[in-house]
């Protein structure tokens, strides 16, 4: 595997890699891996809103209408994503820009900080599989006492991601970006077949 992070970072640089899929597919999970692998920083939209000198504003625009309106967001995310700290590494993505008409604005402030989107990661889980790891969590306890991960709020997430998030998916598809993985596969797996997809896209084939 060594030698296909090289040549992944080769070919990445400075850019940026975002992870999508439906709640429990692993995300962070692999966001963080592949983030340690690479050298690079994971960076959640929950990072970027929180980031935003006035919390009161976001917090009313949302209340008003749910969804921050396209060049609000952008000031927001292109700050964020032109941080000293972060300007020589790569970035990747967990849904950043999930909800259908923000992904031009990433595309774009991606590209403008110097972390252009090289590739995007769809985890494949169907809404069954979802519910069942829905279900195995809750008899593991093992992802602390989250308020979105009742019931209710799940059946919510995944109309969201339905009605929002999908288009993106497509738009990513459409752009040559979108690379799927099987989110069934056990971690160490998932990592592999994702490490092999971006070699191969580094090397063109």
């Amino acid at each position: 595997m060594d030698d296909q992070i090289k040549t992944i970072s080769g070919w990445l640089g400075t850019g940026s890699i975002n992870v999508f899929g439906r709640p429990f597919c692993g995300k962070d999970t692999q966001g963080r891996v592949l983030a340690e692998l690479l050298g690079g920083e994971l960076i959640g939209g929950g990072d970027i809103l929180r980031s935003h000198h006035d919390p009161q504003k976001i917090e009313k625009v949302l209340a008003e209408g749910g969804i921050i309106p396209s060049d609000f967001y952008l000031e927001i995310v292109l700050p964020y994503l032109s941080r000293p700290e972060i300007k020589q590494k790569p970035l990747i993505l967990s849904s950043v820009g999930r909800s259908h008409g923000e992904e031009s604005i990433i595309m774009k402030a991606t590209t403008d900080s110097g972390h252009p989107i090289k590739a995007v990661i769809m985890l494949q889980l169907s809404e069954q599989e979802v519910w069942q790891r829905f279900a195995q969590a809750k008899t593991q306890n093992d992802r602390g006492n989250r308020p979105d991960d009742q019931s209710e709020a799940l059946k919510t997430r995944l109309k969201k991601f339905e009605d929002k998030t999908e288009p993106v998916i497509d738009f990513y598809r459409d752009k040559g970006l979108l690379i799927e993985v099987d989110g069934t596969l056990p971690k160490s797996q998932v990592t592999k077949e994702i490490i092999d997809s971006l070699s191969k896209r580094a090397l063109g084939r």
